[in-house]
C-alpha cells in the first residue's frame, strides 16, 4: 500500500513538473515576442529600415532566451514569431506578437 502511494505521489510530481515547464516556456515565448516586436517597432520609429527593425527584434528575442522564427516589417508595424524550448516537453512553445502604431489613430 505504501509503495502504491509513493508511486502515485511521484507520478503527480512528475506531471506537475512537466506542466510547469510548459507554462514557463510559454510565458518566456510570449515575453520575448512582445519585447522583440516592441524593439523592432521602436527601431522603425527611429528611422531603421525593415531589415534593421527585424534585426533589433531578433536581438531582443535572443536576449530573452528565444529563437526568432519569422520577422516581417510592413511600414511601421513589426510582426515577430519566436520559439522557446520547453525542457520536459518535446514540442517548443511558440508565440507571435505585433507592434506598431494603431491604424486609424488620429492625433
Amino acid at each position: 500500500m505504501v509503495l502504491c502511494l509513493i508511486g502515485v505521489v511521484l507520478s503527480l510530481t512528475v506531471g506537475a513538473l512537466v506542466i510547469a515547464s510548459v507554462l514557463i516556456a510559454s510565458q518566456r515565448a510570449r515575453l520575448a515576442a512582445d519585447l522583440g516586436s516592441l524593439a523592432g517597432a521602436s527601431a522603425v520609429q527611429d528611422g531603421a529600415s525593415p531589415s534593421g527593425a527585424c534585426a533589433a527584434a531578433r536581438q531582443v528575442a535572443v536576449a530573452n532566451g528565444a529563437a526568432a522564427q519569422i520577422c516581417s516589417s510592413d511600414g511601421s508595424v513589426v510582426d515577430l514569431s519566436v520559439v522557446v524550448s520547453s525542457g520536459l516537453w518535446p514540442e517548443p512553445a511558440v508565440a507571435r506578437a505585433r507592434a506598431g502604431p494603431e491604424s486609424g489613430a488620429t492625433r
